[in-house]
């Protein structure tokens, strides 16, 4: 990926100078965390543990269904406005999402081979494991990168911050709420503090109190004292 710095200067300029709705800001920080924590986990596993294995297993599996549902939100929700408005606009990053599913199939068919081995061959295949995911990871990193400056370029040129989070509403509304769940707890806790804030200040705005209380109880225990006390006080 070339990273070019006049490019991710300029619009920084714009947002500072102008903030736009930025629909990718939010899941992309909480994917960012995911990815990186289920690495991590996976590259220090102990395969000769059974409890453990399976454990970091199931968390490779999670990441890789969640990525899987996120990029038919994309296609459906966001690539469809793109193309709406601006024809071609997706279609570079559209092929991306086509090769991101057969990875993503193919890392799932390894978590579970890793999941019912043997003992003489765990070991290897918790490295070819590693070793595949963290290419998927890196490449995902890129991914997002890309999306977050050429998509939403497109995007604020062709809707209103209206419109956007008309679009927004409409991806959020169609999610299953444990989906949702999931979501939260990887989102919130890595969110900025102002960010963690809003977020959540919206929600208690417009969800059921139950369902914000639920999220509420599961960002908590991913938060530092200090942390909770700063959104605590920010909600009042």
């Amino acid at each position: 990926m070339h990273i070019d710095p006049r490019e991710i200067a300029e619009i920084a300029a714009a947002q500072a100078a102008q903030p736009r709705l930025n629909l990718y800001a939010g899941i992309h920080k909480a994917l960012r965390a995911f990815m990186a924590d289920t690495l991590l986990a996976l590259g220090r596993m102990d395969v000769h543990d059974d409890l453990e294995r399976a454990q970091t297993c199931h968390q490779v599996l999670e990441l890789l269904e969640l990525c899987r549902s996120h990029l038919g939100h994309e296609n459906r929700f966001v690539h469809t406005a793109m193309e709406a408005r601006a024809p071609g606009t997706s279609a570079r990053l559209g092929g991306e999402h086509e090769a991101h599913e057969r990875d993503i199939t193919r890392l799932a068919a390894g978590a579970m081979a890793l999941l019912g081995a043997v003992d003489a061959g765990r070991g290897a295949l918790a490295h070819a494991l590693y070793t595949e995911l963290a290419a998927f990871v890196g490449h995902n990193y890129e991914h997002m990168q890309a999306e977050e400056t050429g998509h939403n370029a497109v995007l604020w040129a062709h809707y209103s911050d209206a419109e956007l989070m008309d679009l927004h509403n409409a991806l959020v509304a169609s999610i299953p709420p444990q989906e949702t769940m999931q979501v939260m707890r990887w989102m919130i806790p890595f969110l900025s503090p102002a960010e963690r804030a809003a977020v959540l200040s919206d929600m208690r705005a417009h969800a059921p109190a139950p369902a914000f209380a639920a999220v509420m109880d599961v960002v908590r225990q991913h938060l530092t004292p200090a942390e909770w006390g700063k959104l605590e006080r920010a909600l009042g």
